[in-house]
């Protein structure tokens, strides 16, 4: 018996990017890809569609040039009037913040969870400036769906167990895409003092290795899983002082630009690769 035409209410996990090789991703890891459904009306989102395990996936990306939390809300938006979305991943890269209690690495992954007074993700740019300069942040965001936290938590299990299967979804990626998302080396994964200000080009072939901080080596060159608060604003943070400034004060292990502009409205987690440090 032939399989029933899928329609847009077989959709109930959507997965938002930002960039064209976020979605470029997201869509190499699908098990089966599906044809595309007639748009819905006031739906400017192009979407692909697919299979994930047992489960059919929506993916969508932002624009071509736009960035942030409004253009993510407005995707976000459109999904949910197209299909009954249930839950959510945000998907895509990020700045890491590298420390001693948490060793943050180029191309490691970072998973937001609540952790102290946040809910996985804090804009960090929202706020209000008082006397003497001083900026006080205002407001929650809203923490996921406990279906996702609950399926988080045995994730986290099953690693623990088994180790997780990162470098086994690497190697699904074809050559074309395996050369773009390959591992640069640990002597391209240099973290520089917070204060320093790069004198270089994107790679620090001209800036000062004394100032580079010392970290002991991984004995492995796999990605690693951290999970923990995330840092959400409309601004780049490319300003190592105040990055380790707002991790301090709000906890958070990573930088990225959208996610805030999702939690309240479009229920998920953020998933986020670390590309770079956050800093100048």
């Amino acid at each position: 018996m032939a399989a029933l035409p899928r329609t847009h209410h077989d959709y109930k996990i959507g997965i938002i990017c930002a960039l064209a090789v976020e979605k470029a991703a997201a869509e190499a890891m699908l098990d089966q890809a599906y044809l595309k459904l007639q748009k819905k009306e006031h739906d400017a989102n192009d979407y692909i569609l697919g299979r994930v395990g047992a489960h059919n996936v929506a993916i969508a990306c932002l624009p071509a040039g736009l960035l942030g939390n409004g253009p993510a809300a407005t995707v976000a938006r459109d999904m949910v009037r197209s299909f009954p979305i249930k839950l959510g991943l945000m998907v895509g890269i990020g700045g890491g913040v590298w420390s001693k209690d948490t060793d943050v690495r180029l191309g490691d992954v970072v998973v937001s969870q609540p952790g102290g007074t946040h809910g996985g993700v804090v804009q960090w740019d929202f706020g209000k400036r008082e006397q003497g300069g001083v900026f006080r942040r205002t407001g929650t965001l809203n923490k996921p769906p406990l279906a996702l936290l609950h399926a988080l938590q045995s994730m986290k299990t099953r690693h623990i167990k088994e180790g997780d299967r990162l470098q086994e979804s690497l190697l699904m990626l074809s050559p074309v895409m395996a050369r773009t998302f390959r591992y640069q080396g640990a002597d391209q994964d240099q973290l520089f003092e917070a204060a320093y200000d790069h004198e270089g080009d994107k790679t620090c072939d001209l800036c000062d290795i004394q100032k580079v901080v010392t970290r002991p080596p991984r004995t492995h060159s796999g990605p690693q899983i951290h999970y923990g608060n995330i840092a959400s604003g409309n601004e780049v943070m490319k300003d190592g002082v105040m990055r380790d400034k707002i991790a301090r004060d709000e906890g958070v292990i990573c930088f990225e630009m959208e996610a805030a502009g999702l939690m309240d409205h479009f229920p998920c987690l953020v998933i986020r690769g670390i590309c770079d440090y956050a800093d100048s």
